[in-house]
This record gives structure tokens, C-alpha cells and sequence, in this order.
């Protein structure tokens, strides 16, 4: 109904400017003919001759900011989200009061900034994510290329076949940590349900390899502890070519590492197609031991290292078969829960890591997740796609003659100095001619100058607040980290006390090195409480009531 008055609205008023131009061309000689005919308001016609503007051409009592005002806001926030520093409501309504304090205008509603955006067509409203900022540096075109390069140059140098390109990785879980996922609840529930999980967070680390034919290599696991167990070998779900190693803490390290590869070559020489089998990795440490690169050229092993911090564009499991797994499993202990096992030791972790393993390392997963990392076959762009890559228009060089300035809104200091030059020029040429077009050169100065302005109140207040962060965080980093208590509790009074009293006995000391005697100050005599202000105890041992 409202896109429907809008509608009128708009229709109503493109006949009063045509009966207007009517009145103007004589073709109708007076209003209230010309209301007749176009069947609009007399009342209206004389408003729009005297200079009275229509009502969807006037600013509104309630919009605080100006027309420039406003423009100049959107044009920093699209400046900011294109350098991923896309604000919140609360920042663009900041924004808003600042530029109203610069002209002593009040401020914006709480509703303001969703309004704004709304009427805005440029701007819209999205959830952002967070991203490591490692990761997003990586995200480079040529460093991405540059990889793919090197992997087609070393098929080719060696002669590697794709049915011998593997790529393997540690995973690592928590035995008894389950994800979060969509459930189905009752209608009259308010909130988000709770799942309860075992909490047992002890760590292991599986070490997966995969083909890109489609197929794995049997999971190497890691368990925290010092021995193996009779019980783990007992199962009867578990694969005899499964192999499980322990450590201190449950993680990988470089012993590990080659007796993973080991487990891997006993697994894969005999179905070497190719001269070599490639071995795609990451840049842990445990991959590059001597040790282990030199048994891996002792069986013809070529090993390629990603980028670092590209391992989620580039590294197949990450791609296609971490994520299932975890999720899987996640749903295997959820099922354990269910059936009153509260606790997961390893005994239950076992089976459960065998049913999530079969049902996300599938055939068409491994070969979905070597496609999506752009390795077999080998596609660069399924990863190039990906990236979220800023292209930029090189400036053209100066041209030596170049087109004389036309009247506009200057937006830069070369722009403005042109304006200048020819406001100048006009003005001088002026005798009898009409100003107008001074005057429009005038207003166009006028307001690339307050552009210009309130883009400088916009940087200047964000320039404060930077500086003010750097202040803050320059003095935590110079405040000493000093330990004064072992174990136990403190309150912050109590911490306070500790550091005045150290304070006190710090300055005795330095002044018994000068040869404090003369002070005639004993220690006793600076130890003052906080709470009485008397000598000789602190808040900790004193014994009035406050």
C-alpha cells in the first residue's frame, strides 16, 4: 500500500511540473485551467511557481545530518570495508556525532544507524567472521599460483603419475568433546539447547594420509601415556594394519614422524603406478627431521611443503575430510551419551574414531577433497576462485597536454587549485555577463572544501582513538610482571598492599646503599596501613573494624 502512494505520489507531482511547463511555454494561460487539464491542485501549482519545493525534495525536520554530511559518511564506511575494516552500528552512529559535535548539532537516535543503511542503497548489513591474520596475508594470487606451478613442474621432472600423489596431516581431539549442530526442539523452548558431553579432554593425535585415487593409508594414533595397554589390542572393531603409538602428551614429534613414515611406505610401495610417489605436507617440524628426509629419498619419496598458513586452500584433508571426521565422531560420542557412557576413556574412544573414520573417509570424499584443493586434477582456479582478492586499476601516467578543467566538485588538492585558477579566471573576464556561472563554480568549491573537512573531523577522530589504543597498550606491555605470591588467593587490595610494602622496603634499601643512616628512618617507620594509616602493620593484619 505504501508502494502504491509512493507511486501517486510521484505521478501526482510529474503532472504539476508539466502543467507548470505549460504555463511557462503559453500554451495554457492560467492556473486553474492547467489544474483542470492535469487534474492536480491549483493550490499546488501556485506553491511550485513561487519556489515552494515539493515535500520528497525538502530534508525532513528529523534528519540530522546534511545531504554532504551523509555522503561523506558513506563514503568513509565503504572506504573502511574495502579494507576489511567494515564498522559496527555503534561506530557509524559514533561517525554521525562526531561530524553533529563538529557543528554543535546534538546527536543521532539509538535507531539511527539501522535506519541510515536501510534508505542508503550502497550500504547493507552482514554477519562478519573472524579469520586468522596469517592466513588472510597467505591469500595471495602469485603465492597460490606460484604453488600450482611447482607442483606440475615436479609431476613432470619425476615423472609422478596422479595415483601416486598423497597427502597426509595430524588431526587431534579431545576424547570427550563433542560440536555444536542443529537439533529439533519443542516450539515453546526459549533459547539454545544444551548438550551435555563427557568433558574428558585428553588428547589424541591421528595421523591420516590419503590418495588421490581415492583411498587411505590405515590412521596412525597417538595416545597420551608411557604404555601400551593390553585392553587397545583387544578390540575387536579395530583393524589389525591400524597402528597406535604413545607419547608424553598425546601430540606427534620427530621419532613419531619417521615411524609414521614407515607405517606409510609399508602401506604404499606396492601400489606405485608412477617413478615416485609425491607427498604433499605442512611445515611441521616433524616433517622435516634429517631423519626423515632421508628415508624418504632412500624409498623415492618426493615430499612438497605448502605455503604456510594455506593448509585450508591447499592441504586436500583439510579441504574435504578433517571437518566430516570431526563431525562424525562428534555425533559417535553423542551416541555414547545417550546410552549412559558418561565417561570416554580410550577404550570407548577406539571404536567410535573406527565408525566416524569409515564414514567420512570415503572414496568420493578423498577424491572430492584432491579436486577442491585444485591438486588431481589439477585446476589452480578451484583455489583462486576462493580468494577474496582486491583487484586495483594502475594510475594512468600524466598526459602532457592535458583537458581543460570543467566546473565541478574538487575532490583532491590538485582538483581544488584548478577550481581556484578558474574562479580567478572568470572573474577577471566578468564585465556585464551574468555571474551564474561564477556562482556555481563558487558553490562547488564550497563544497569540495566541506567534504574535504568532514572527511578530516572522520580521520582526525580515528586517529585519536588509535593513538589512544597505542598509549594503552604501550603501557601494558612497559608494566613489570613481577611475582608476589606463590599459590593461594589474593584480593586486589591485598595485591595492592604487597607491592606498596615492596615499594617501602625497595626505598629503605636504596637508601641504606646511600647511606640512608642519616635519614634516621627505620624500616618500620615507612610501612604504613592503608585502611588507619598507622606505622608498623598493613591492611592485612589490622586489627581495627573499618
Amino acid at each position: 500500500m505504501a508502494q502504491r502512494s509512493a507511486t501517486l505520489l510521484a505521478s501526482s507531482e510529474a503532472d504539476v511540473q508539466l502543467a507548470i511547463s505549460s504555463i511557462k511555454s503559453y500554451q495554457i494561460k492560467s492556473n486553474r485551467r492547467a489544474a483542470t487539464i492535469f487534474s492536480v491542485s491549483e493550490r499546488t501549482i501556485r506553491r511550485r511557481r513561487a519556489g515552494v519545493p515539493a515535500r520528497r525534495d525538502c530534508q525532513p525536520n528529523s534528519k540530522k545530518l546534511t545531504e554532504l554530511e551523509e555522503q561523506v559518511i558513506i563514503r568513509h564506511i565503504l572506504d573502511l570495508d574495502t579494507r576489511g575494516f567494515a564498522p559496527t552500528y555503534a561506530a557509524v552512529r559514533d561517525m554521525a556525532n562526531k561530524l553533529l559535535a563538529a557543528r554543535n548539532g546534538g546527536r543521532v537516535g539509538v535507531n539511527w544507524p539501522s535506519t541510515f543503511v536501510k534508505r542508503t542503497d550502497s550500504l547493507t548489513t552482514r554477519f562478519n567472521r573472524s579469520y586468522d591474520r596469517q592466513r588472510a596475508l597467505c591469500e595471495d594470487s602469485v603465492l597460490i599460483r606460484s604453488w600450482f606451478e611447482l607442483v606440475e613442474q615436479t609431476k613432470a621432472k619425476y615423472g609422478i603419475c596422479n595415483e601416486d600423489v598423497y597427502n597426509f596431516d595430524e588431526a587431534g581431539f579431545m576424547m570427550g568433546k563433542i560440536t555444536t549442530q542443529l537439533v529439533v526442539t519443542g516450539s515453546e523452548r526459549r533459547g539454545r539447547p544444551k548438550s551435555i558431553q563427557p568433558g574428558n579432554r585428553e588428547w589424541v593425535t591421528a595421523i591420516a594420509a590419503i590418495n588421490a585415487a581415492g583411498w587411505s593409508v590405515p590412521p596412525f594414533l597417538i595416545f597420551a601415556g608411557q604404555y601400551h595397554l593390553s585392553a587397545w589390542y583387544e578390540e575387536a572393531e579395530i583393524p589389525r594394519d591400524w597402528a597406535i603409538a604413545v607419547s608424553d602428551n598425546g601430540w606427534t614429534n620427530n621419532e613419531l614422524g619417521v615411524e609414521w613414515l614407515k607405517h606409510f611406505n609399508a602401506h604404499t610401495k606396492t601400489r606405485v603406478v608412477g617413478a615416485r610417489r609425491l607427498l604433499v605436507l605442512d611445515g611441521h617440524e616433524s616433517h622435516h627431521s634429517l631423519e626423515f628426509q632421508e628415508l624418504c629419498k632412500e624409498n623415492n619419496i618426493y615430499t612438497l611443503c605448502m605455503p604456510p598458513h594455506s593448509s585450508h586452500l591447499l592441504q586436500p584433508l583439510d579441504v574435504g575430510c578433517f571437518s566430516p571426521l570431526k563431525r562424525a565422531y562428534s555425533r559417535e560420542v553423542e551416541s555414547l551419551i545417550r546410552h549412559h557412557i558418561n565417561h570416554i576413556t580410550k577404550l570407548e574412544f577406539l571404536p567410535a574414531f573406527k565408525a566416524a573414520f569409515d564414514r567420512s573417509f570415503t572414496p568420493a570424499n578423498i577424491c572430492s577433497a584432491f579436486r577442491g584443493a585444485g591438486l588431481v586434477p589439477l585446476q589452480p582456479d578451484a583455489v583462486l576462485s576462493k580468494l577474496d582478492v582486491h583487484l586495483r586499476t594502475p594510475s594512468p601516467a600524466a598526459a602532457l597536454l592535458e583537458a581543460p578543467w570543467e566546473a565541478r566538485t574538487p575532490s583532491n588538492v590538485r582538483e581544488l587549485e584548478a577550481q581556484s585558477t578558474l574562479i580567478r579566471k572568470r572573474v577577471r573576464q566578468h564585465k556585464s555577463s551574468s555571474p551564474a556561472s561564477i556562482i556555481k563554480a563558487i558553490d562547488q568549491l564550497k563544497k569540495g572544501a566541506e567534504v574535504m573537512i568532514l572527511s578530516a573531523e572522520l580521520m582526525r577522530d580515528r586517529i585519536t582513538s588509535l593513538e589512544r589504543a597505542n598509549e594503552a597498550a604501550s603501557a601494558r606491555k612497559q608494566r613489570k610482571k613481577k611475582r608476589i605470591q606463590k599459590r593461594g588467593t589474593l584480593t586486589k587490595g591485598e595485591g595492592e598492599d604487597i607491592l606498596a610494602q615492596r615499594e617501602v622496603e625497595q626505598q629503605i634499601s636504596r637508601e641504606e646503599r646511600q647511606g640512608g643512616a642519616r635519614s634516621g628512618l627505620s624500616r618500620q617507620a615507612f610501612a604504613r596501613c592503608t585502611r588507619c594509616r598507622e606505622t608498623g602493620h598493613n591492611s592485612r593484619t589490622c586489627k581495627k573494624d573499618t
